[in-house]
């Protein structure tokens, strides 16, 4: 039987998995005699995880630490399911076990501990996130940690910063590694991510040349931070011989911007950077023959593998390392040979008075790259790839389905998917708006009617609804707008399968999969008194809740590329959307969801005279109510009567600003933030407009 020393018993689900690639893991206090519990002072956030949790929850802290805390909670470790990432954590010794103590005598309780071990893969529980710091993807907390045997772990250096150590430890692996591979005189390209862990890969490689090396920084414009451009080049002007700000998701541009000034190639490139475009840049900068060096497996090493390919350029590619012996001594080495350096940046960043806020480019681009398409159905954010997942496997079983969620965010496109992916796909699926159809008309819609059944009926009789959607789907969009007494009829054909025409003595035997949908929950219907509750449970097989647009941002840039290439093709143009554009769309509320996002892409297209459409022309389109109501209001008010009355007229225009703000921003703290103004001042004017 094998010895545990790296946590399997912890797994719960699904057994036979090790922890790291586990779901779940038991992170409960008690320790067995190989483990060891640390009580928790920090965890730093591996860069991708961090900026996508911050990018899911709108930057707003106190919704990234619950999101957080729903992490932890589901899966009893700090892993990231959306980046596949963690971090790692730093603390103090609660207790030891038996076993653990005669394998790593060293340690005792209440010893400063770096766990040098991914959270995907050790047992987490936080009481308590303090504060998060952003330029580090720090977060400060009360709770524990639990390490086994064979977990990486060493005692806290004196004299360093945790903040920029465990940054540093996060990358040691290939920091190590480079150390030991550039060769004198080479000259060394670093695509640096941000300005910490660039400096770091720097001094790894002057450790191991000195200024025997030529050494080139690039950095995408928005990798700044909380810095400025001079601050990153005053930091970085003991290390780097050259360095410059470059929009790397434009990388032919960077590249012959870079070439402009000087066009010799690199023949050892490092690239820290996620952004797509870095990959290109990457093999673009690297000489015939040269080595190129990916410290993720995101950022595209494979791709650049093609990319060499087919530009018939050959050169040598590696990608990160993780553990291997002695890196933790050569990194903590390294670290106090460049404390003073990296203590100033520190003192910049505390210097700052603003936080920064992460994760805007880098996610946006992610987003871009990862566009999922099911038949017609487009999207890139984790929540809908949940979403569609649930959808094809219900699309399997042959049930009746309330599909619910806010007016316009896709109930349609949900229909279909389930339509073309269910064994009716190749029979009727007929859509009906319950809110449009006459009471009095109602019947004889859905159930059809005889020859002669009354004054004006058709000559040969009429097929209902259920007649028409036979083998097929019935889709009844807003049922909740349907009678008491027609519930009660569609409750006995969903029963039994089978009616009578109005004026009819034949039984009509259908087979019909019912699916409907509506804006307000049913079940609230149902507890109002306005919707059968037994009608409710037949149709209630199985729900599918779509998500409104503005908790699913990440699938905005997709959708708003779908529009705008759909448009395109049907005016032929060639119009395209910048990158910050983009962002401002998905920075938006969208209280009309993806309806109301054709909608003004439709307009923004239409109205926009250039081929280029930039974030002015979505500010105009996304502020024109607010403007356009205050003009319109304004004009109607000086063409009554011959006076004015100067406090009514601001106050009115106020109210609606407020309204607006409200409405656009969805908290009283950015509204007032929105308006310049406190949230103290936005309370008290919200009460006085009773809004």
């Amino acid at each position: 039987m094998m010895i545990d020393t790296f946590g399997i018993n912890r797994v719960i689900e699904p057994k036979g998995a090790i922890p790291v690639t586990a779901w779940k893991i038991d992170n409960s206090r008690e320790i067995n005699e190989r483990e060891i519990r640390i009580k928790l002072h920090s965890i730093h956030l591996e860069k991708s995880s961090f900026e996508q949790v911050c990018y899911q929850c709108g930057n707003e802290e106190e919704r990234i630490k619950e999101n957080i805390f729903d992490l932890i909670q589901k899966r009893g470790k700090l892993h990231n399911p959306f980046t596949d990432s963690g971090g790692m954590a730093y603390g103090e010794i609660e207790e030891i076990g038996s076993e653990f103590k005669k394998v790593r005598p060293n340690y005792r309780v209440g010893d400063e501990v770096l766990c040098n071990t991914t959270t995907t893969c050790i047992p987490i529980y936080l009481e308590e996130i303090y504060s998060i710091d952003y330029d580090y993807g720090e977060l400060m907390v009360k709770g524990y940690t639990i390490l086994f045997e064979s977990s990486p772990m060493f005692k806290k250096p004196n004299g360093l910063a945790l903040n920029y150590t465990m940054t540093t430890l996060d990358e040691s692996g290939s920091v190590y590694t480079i150390n030991t591979m550039v060769q004198p005189g080479m000259r060394i390209l670093v695509i640096g991510k941000d300005l910490v862990s660039t400096m770091i890969y720097i001094g790894a490689v002057k450790k191991s040349l000195g200024d025997n090396c030529y050494i080139f920084v690039v950095m995408d414009n928005e990798a700044c931070g909380s810095l400025t451009r001079d601050q990153i080049a005053a930091a970085l002007s003991k290390y780097a011989d050259r360095f410059r700000l470059l929009d790397i998701t434009n990388p032919i541009k960077a590249f012959e911007e870079i070439m402009f000034e000087d066009s010799k190639l690199m023949d050892f490139t490092i690239n820290c950077e996620d952004l797509s475009g870095s990959e290109v840049l990457s093999v673009l900068m690297t000489k015939e023959k040269g080595s190129l060096y990916f410290t993720t497996l995101r950022n595209g090493y494979s791709k650049a593998i093609l990319i060499a390919e087919s530009m018939g350029k050959e050169i040598t590619t590696y990608a990160l390392d993780q553990y291997c012996e002695g890196y933790d001594n050569f990194t903590i080495e390294l670290l106090n040979e460049m404390r003073e350096d990296l203590d100033h940046v520190n003192s910049i960043f505390e210097s700052i008075s603003f936080p920064y806020k992460s994760g805007d480019k880098a996610t946006a681009q992610r987003n871009l790259n990862k566009i999922n398409k099911i038949d017609d159905f487009v999207f890139s954010s984790p929540v809908t790839k949940a979403l569609a997942d649930q959808v094809l496997n219900i699309a399997n079983y042959d049930c009746n389905v309330i599909i619910q969620g806010e007016t316009g965010v896709g109930k349609e496109k949900i229909l279909e998917l389930i339509h073309k992916n269910s064994t009716r796909k190749s029979n009727s699926c007929i859509k009906i708006n319950c809110a449009t159809i006459q009471e009095t008309l109602a019947e004889s819609e859905f159930f059809g009617y005889e020859a002669g059944a009354f004054t004006g009926a058709q000559t040969g009789g009429k097929k209902g609804y259920f007649e028409l959607a036979n083998k097929g789907i019935l889709f009844l969009d807003e049922i909740g707008q349907l009678s008491a007494g027609l519930q009660s009829k569609l409750l006995r054909v969903i029963q039994e399968g089978s009616f009578y025409r109005i004026g009819g003595t034949k039984q009509i035997s259908v087979n019909v999969r019912v699916i409907c949908a509506n804006n307000i929950p049913l079940r609230r219907l149902v507890d109002e008194g306005k919707f059968r509750e037994d009608l409710f449970y037949r149709l209630n097989i199985c729900s599918v809740d779509v998500p409104p647009l503005r908790e699913r941002r990440e699938d905005v840039y997709c959708l708003a590329e779908a529009f705008l290439s759909r448009y395109n093709k049907q005016y032929g143009l060639y119009k395209e959307i910048t990158a910050s554009a983009l962002r401002r769309l998905a920075s938006y509320d969208w209280p009309g969801n993806v309806r109301e996002l054709e909608n003004k892409m439709h307009r923004i297209i239409i109205n926009t005279s250039s081929n280029i459409i930039d974030i002015a022309d979505v500010d105009l389109m996304l502020n024109e109510n607010v403007y356009n109501d205050i003009v319109f209001d304004m004009k109607h008010t000086l063409k009554q009567g011959t006076s004015l009355d100067f406090t009514q007229i601001i106050e009115n225009q106020e109210k609606k600003l407020l309204q607006y703000a409200l409405k656009k921003e969805g908290s009283t703290r950015k509204a007032a933030s929105y308006l310049n103004m406190t949230q103290a001042q936005l309370m008290r004017k919200k009460q006085k407009y009773k809004l």
